[in-house]
């Protein structure tokens, strides 16, 4: 597929350079479609910490500018209908020592000058939209549900983040999600501020509608154009759990009234869109009720006509958010495909289905009149922007903050084969190979292979820029790099979705040694030298592997943040989910349970083995690390323990990533060495 040629003043990519790439984040398109905005985030190795500021992109060839420098974590930028303001989120200091406690919404013009603070909502912000009319913004805050107004809301807040005990106490079955607990004592509820008064008013106050408790973001829920409703998603049920289906109503803003938009009980519906007429909207459907791995659909809600699916044929898993053409005539959303994410166009009229921008992997896009951007990254370069307007023959390129770093650097080929796997079924085959790659190279220069596989399930090896996993990074020792998209990857339809469901482990192990097989048959390939590793439900499996394959296969592995013990991951905030995945419950079926778990099988683990973990990972608790690690060390197998008391399921921090990149090499290095030759 695709390389570089190496010049004398190249070398390999490594940690470090990643973190001095500048890193594209939300973006936005100015209603007129001549401007963008988006976020860019620098990271300081030596102050261990990355500052995230607001830059304009202009869509007729010019210069990007910086927006904002006064804050370290500006972001979610939203143009205003009138295209004359930018409102964002951010924290940022007021003066005589001053600083924002929360999130607070701010606007700035895009011309320039200073930005000014609007909202003094004490309990902070999460997520917000515009109204039509440029005066009203709607929001997303924690509040606590039993009180009326803003100014007790202020008052509990300031007597809770007051407080000096630390106990976290709940009744709550949903009470944290990722690496937080929810706010103790609230739930997430939509308010409206209005911007020349800084009036808020919460529209949720005395009743139980309350948004989705991991909703980051403001796909679940959007104004109608005439500013008028708002539709969003919720849990019908009471109470709310992990893993319960999801409904979407809509509230009247003057009545608050609030009637069902769509709401069975056989199907999850999220991301409403209103048509730019609002007289319908846009949804995706899930039916849940048939699987719970059920893929999004693109579906429609029409006034007094119910919900009806937009497409029942494709067979692709629909992402928020969904926009739509400026005429209605076709929605616009990403999906993955075979190891890319596209954009995708769908003609409602001619019920035909189009890519309009081809991934690489597309990781945001905004459109306005005519024009569309996307920002989409490669396996080869991290997030790029690119427009495209109505007749032009190729999207424009509207920045190059990482051109020049990249083009110091030697990226080795990507390459993309099939092997035949579980059930006899074809599955993807991913191949970074090392800068200077040489397929008919000597014996005693044959390359050492790295299997890295990926998480998810429900997730994918592809053409895309990772930087918590590059793999070119990986490469940069002269291992060649194998991703294999297993039983259970997304963007390969229901049925391989679906596949290993109650019998986690099985079919993926089959796909892994099938691709494990087939480059120990390539000439280039070292056989004796394979490791594998692997992140989160990777790491479950690089676990999975250590009990199941005969030792000696692979000389080590590396498990990042893996599941060890499906009873004790009952800790995890997916805890609902599990159960569904496993085709059992514990206390229920207790067999069929130990039977997809790793540490069923300790007895039969002698491969080396790091494990890494982190303290704040709430969705493979790090109980999980760390019994893996001392069942090891327990049996006298080789290990090594990684462990960050601040990182969560990532890594996220730049000094902690680059001692991860360094402890994981020196690893996988030692372990290909002789035995007698490694490390203590």
């Amino acid at each position: 597929m695709q390389s570089q040629k190496k010049t004398a003043a190249q070398r390999c990519l490594d940690a470090d350079d990643l973190w001095s790439m500048d890193r594209i984040g939300q973006l936005a398109l100015a209603p007129d479609g001549r401007r963008a905005v988006c976020t860019l985030t620098r990271s300081s190795m030596a102050e261990n910490r990355s500052r995230s500021s607001l830059w304009l992109l202009l869509t007729e060839r010019a210069a990007p500018l910086q927006l904002t420098q006064c804050g370290d974590k500006d972001g979610q930028p939203a143009w205003s209908p009138q295209g004359d303001r930018i409102a964002f989120l951010a924290r940022r200091e007021q003066g005589e020592g001053a600083r924002d406690e929360t999130p607070q919404l701010y606007l700035i013009s895009p011309d320039g000058g200073e930005a000014r603070r609007v909202s003094q909502f004490a309990p902070g912000i999460e997520s917000f939209k515009w109204l039509a009319d440029g005066k009203r913004i709607l929001f997303a805050a924690w509040v606590w549900p039993g009180l009326k107004g803003a100014a007790a809301q202020a008052r509990q807040y300031r007597e809770f983040s007051q407080r000096k005990e630390s106990g976290y106490a709940t009744s709550e079955a949903y009470y944290r999600y990722w690496d937080h607990n929810i706010p103790q004592g609230r739930v997430l509820h939509l308010l409206l501020l209005e911007l020349a008064t800084g009036r808020v008013r919460d529209l949720f106050e005395g009743t139980a509608y309350e948004l989705p408790r991991d909703a980051a973001g403001n796909e679940v829920y959007d104004p109608s154009p005439d500013g008028r409703r708002v539709a969003f998603q919720h849990d019908p049920a009471r109470p709310p759990l992990p893993g319960n289906r999801l409904a979407l109503a809509e509230i009247d803003l003057g009545t608050r009234r609030v009637k069902p938009l769509a709401d069975d009980a056989q199907w999850d519906f999220g991301a409403p869109r209103y048509r730019p007429d609002g007289k319908a909207l846009a949804c995706t459907a899930a039916q849940v009720g048939h699987r719970h791995t059920a893929l999004n659909q693109l579906a429609l809600v029409g006034p007094g006509r119910g919900w009806r699916l937009a497409d029942e044929h494709a067979d692709l898993h629909v992402q928020a958010p969904l926009r739509w053409a400026a005429d209605a005539s076709a929605l616009f959303f990403t999906a993955e495909q075979r190891g890319r994410c596209h954009l995708w166009r769908h003609g409602l009229a001619a019920q035909d289905l189009a890519i309009a921008h081809q991934g690489g992997w597309v990781q945001g896009f905004d459109i306005a009149g005519e024009v569309l951007v996307t920002a989409s990254d490669s396996a080869m370069h991290p997030v790029r922007v690119q427009a495209r307007r109505a007749g032009m023959d190729a999207p424009m390129r509207l920045e190059s903050f990482n051109d020049g770093l990249l083009a110091q650097r030697q990226l080795g080929e990507l390459r993309e084969v099939s092997v035949t796997g579980a059930l006899g079924e074809p599955v993807q085959l991913w191949l970074t190979l090392p800068p200077g790659f040489d397929a008919k190279a000597k014996a005693s220069k044959k390359y050492p292979v790295m299997q890295v596989i990926h998480g998810g399930p429900f997730a994918a090896a592809g053409d895309t820029f990772s930087y918590r996993w590059n793999p070119h990074v990986l490469a940069g020792r002269g291992h060649v790099i194998a991703q294999v998209n297993y039983h259970g990857s997304s963007g390969f339809g229901f049925a391989f979705r679906d596949s290993i469901m109650g019998r986690q482990g099985q079919l993926e192990l089959e796909d892994i040694e099938a691709a494990s097989d087939w480059l120990r048959k390539q000439p280039w390939a070292d056989k004796q030298r394979l490791s594998a590793t692997g992140g989160s439900y990777g790491g479950f499996l690089v676990a999975w592997m250590n009990g199941h394959v005969k030792p000696g296969r692979y000389r080590s592995y590396v498990c990042h943040a893996g599941v060890f013990d499906r009873v004790a991951t009952f800790s995890a905030d997916s805890y609902m989910d599990r159960p569904r995945d496993l085709g059992a419950r514990y206390w229920d079926d207790g067999p069929k349970v130990l039977a997809q778990s790793p540490h069923s099988a300790a007895a039969q683990m002698h491969t080396p083995t790091l494990v890494i973990h982190g303290a704040l990972d709430y969705r493979v608790p790090d109980c999980n690390g760390l019994a893996y690690y001392n069942t090891l060390k327990a049996r006298g197998v080789d290990a090594r323990l990684l462990w960050f008391p601040d990182e969560n399921h990532w890594v996220l921090k730049p000094q902690n990533s680059r001692l991860w990149y360094r402890e994981f090499l020196d690893w996988i290095v030692a372990h290909d060495a002789p035995a007698g030759a490694r490390r203590a």
